[in-house]
């Protein structure tokens, strides 16, 4: 596909690695200025299990080096660029034609309430600067933590882009994205009350760390473990009585409170493998329905579009289905957005954001004291 450099709408590139850990994902968005973005094209780019491992480490370190962050960094950046050159090779296009790419960078760790005390802090490695020389495109990046010094949470920032993309249509819509952690937007209908979305818990990353214990693979494939196993009520109680899932929004949250030893510290040692994981899914499903009954919706009939890698697991939305039973279940593809693709396409919308001198945050999501323009520019 060619594009003259003058083209309209203008393209962008969004980046985007969740908590997950399972690659760089590649989104071509165009945005112009009178309708809502529009995905050209998408790559996907595994994560290499040695990298996948440093990550995974570093998460879940107490210490680590400054050669370990760096090797992490630098893999983790070639990673990206490989990613957008398989991206604008396929598609025939060059970095001229790109007017930013939105660099969402690798979360490491998100404590906006601080840790023991300290100050409020989100850390997502990135190295922006070489990403801009290896691709030849101006980069966008560090996009959290301006929200973060504005005394929000620095997540989640995807509802900003659910507005732009999905505007406010009739009757109570909500967008559900399944990534590592679960999170919530409602979009009312009414103009004048503010979009809320929050972290509702965890989602893939509790449900693929369980499984990568047990099996030699990173996820369940359609939930089919979790099926085979039955819900633990006693181990459901103990996981819901997590204080967080009793925090009123705005609240976020991240591998460094829900992760496997925090899990392990719950369990009797009695418990079937698969029935752990059924529980999981379990806990997904209600810690989504309580955030729903926090939002202040006018009636129960909902609609939920489910997005993310959790929406292709079979089992979880029929857990979601069961607990949400007036809710109407539909698909971002409807809308021209494949499940998989909304986030990468968010961080796209927010470069755009940048470059124009436009906010990407919502104060009512966020708790930020304001509308803050987010991220910084690395030129070509």
């Amino acid at each position: 596909m060619k594009m003259p450099p003058t083209a309209l709408p203008s393209y962008y590139i969004g980046l985007m690695s969740g908590t997950s850990l399972d690659g760089v994902d590649a989104a071509l968005v165009a945005i112009g200025p009178d309708s809502p973005p529009v995905l050209i094209a998408t790559h996907a780019a595994p994560m290499p299990p040695p990298l996948h491992h440093l990550l995974l480490t570093l998460c879940h370190a107490e210490r680590v080096s400054f050669a370990e962050l760096a090797q992490a960094e630098s893999a983790f950046c070639k990673l990206q660029a490989d990613a957008v050159k398989a991206l604008l090779d396929r598609e025939d296009i060059t970095a001229e034609h790109i007017h930013a790419i939105g660099s969402h960078g690798q979360t490491i760790e998100h404590a906006p309430s601080g840790h023991h005390g300290g100050p409020a802090y989100t850390l997502q490695l990135d190295n922006p600067s070489l990403l801009a020389e290896l691709t030849g495109c101006t980069v966008v990046a560090d996009f959290r933590r301006r929200d973060l010094a504005a005394g929000g949470q620095a997540a989640p920032l995807a509802p900003a882009f659910h507005q732009a993309l999905f505007g406010r249509q009739e009757g109570e819509q909500l967008v559900l994205n399944l990534g590592g952690f679960a999170n919530l937007t409602w979009l009312p209908s009414d103009i004048h009350i503010s979009v809320i979305g929050f972290d509702t818990g965890p989602a893939n990353v509790l449900l693929d760390t369980w499984f990568a214990k047990h099996h030699n693979g990173r996820f369940d494939h359609d939930g089919a473990w979790a099926a085979s196993g039955q819900v633990d009520q006693a181990l459901l109680n103990r996981l819901l009585s997590e204080p967080f899932f009793q925090q009123l929004p705005p609240r976020s949250t991240g591998r460094e409170l829900f992760h496997l030893a925090w899990l392990e510290k719950q369990l009797t040692g009695h418990e079937m493998a698969n029935d752990v994981q059924a529980t999981l899914a379990e806990l997904t499903a209600i810690s989504v329905t309580q955030g729903i009954q926090q939002l202040p919706l006018s009636h129960n009939d909902i609609t939920l579009m489910a997005c993310g890698g959790g929406a292709h697991n079979t089992y979880l939305m029929a857990r979601l289905a069961t607990q949400l039973p007036n809710a109407v279940f539909k698909s971002s593809a409807d809308f021209g957005w494949p499940e998989d693709w909304i986030e990468a396409g968010a961080f796209a919308w927010l470069a755009h954001q940048r470059l124009h001198g436009l906010p990407g945050n919502l104060p009512s999501v966020t708790g930020a004291s304001g509308p803050r323009v987010l991220g910084g520019i690395y030129a070509s």
